[in-house]
């Protein structure tokens, strides 16, 4: 859980200002906190991030984190080595050390991330009027290209992931993009390669289509920097005064 920090606070609060928070939670127990005020008084500069961010998922292990299992009662719990005996072996989980020794898989069922749109400090997106990720990007692109890349911003792409067809009916495979209600497997193509359904995008068609509600970094205009151009109507009489002057001495003996 994310609390931003705001300076200027809200009607709430008084105006107060508040320094925000990380909560971590594990199967929906409060494992571990991180506020702002302590970052605050630490006198470090330190302080809760307001910068968009992205969820890493990796396989990292700590004792710390829900893991390993609570201490058996006949477990020292001192040591963990899956190539020990049974004084350091006790402690894990049935069945981890053998997952260990072969190659592991790390499957995920699914990422959600809840936001209000209607709280102006949770903004939906990762590109903000306070952290505008988009326009940093575009204005230092060579920092995010390969070779090869045009542009370091690539739109969503829409199905062409290759897929696999059951012989020799042609049928889309139930693991090929998506399964049947996501999209089909086109062997119009050469790799056959996956066409998603209205509602499903990516290479795979295995995401939902989404948008934002609320564009928080729209395009710049020259207005945003104070800058008025001639109106449409008196730039228009402009021309005209001109163009009958330029006749007026064009046509003049």
């Amino acid at each position: 859980e994310w609390e931003l920090p705001d300076k200027v606070g809200t009607k709430e609060n008084n105006y107060t200002e508040t320094f925000g928070y990380l909560r971590w939670f594990l199967d929906e127990e409060f494992i571990l906190e991180i506020k702002g005020e302590g970052l605050n008084a630490s006198g470090t500069g330190g302080e809760i991030s307001s910068e968009p961010m992205y969820m890493l998922l990796n396989t990292a292990i700590s004792s710390q984190w829900g893991f390993p299992q609570k201490c058996p009662a006949s477990c020292p719990c001192k040591t963990y080595n899956c190539h020990g005996g049974y004084g350091e072996t006790c402690g894990f989980s049935e069945g981890f050390c053998d997952m260990m020794s072969k190659p592991a898989e790390y499957k995920i069922n699914w990422v959600r991330v809840y936001q209000d749109k209607n709280d102006p400090k949770q903004k939906v997106g990762c590109s903000t009027k306070e952290r505008p990720t988009k326009t940093f990007i575009e204005a230092h692109e060579k920092k995010y290209k390969r070779a090869g890349d045009a542009h370091p911003l690539k739109p969503i792409q829409n199905g062409g992931g290759k897929c696999s067809l059951t012989p020799p009916t042609n049928l889309t495979l139930p693991e090929s993009c998506g399964g049947i209600e996501h999209g089909k497997c086109s062997y119009k193509t050469k790799p056959p390669t996956c066409t998603c359904s209205k509602n499903w995008t990516g290479p795979h068609c295995l995401n939902p289509v989404g948008y934002n509600d609320i564009d928080w970094d729209p395009p710049e205009k020259l207005s945003d920097i104070g800058f008025t151009g001639p109106s449409l109507r008196g730039g228009l009489g402009i021309i005209l005064v001109v163009g009958l002057l330029a006749g007026i001495f064009l046509l003049a003996p």
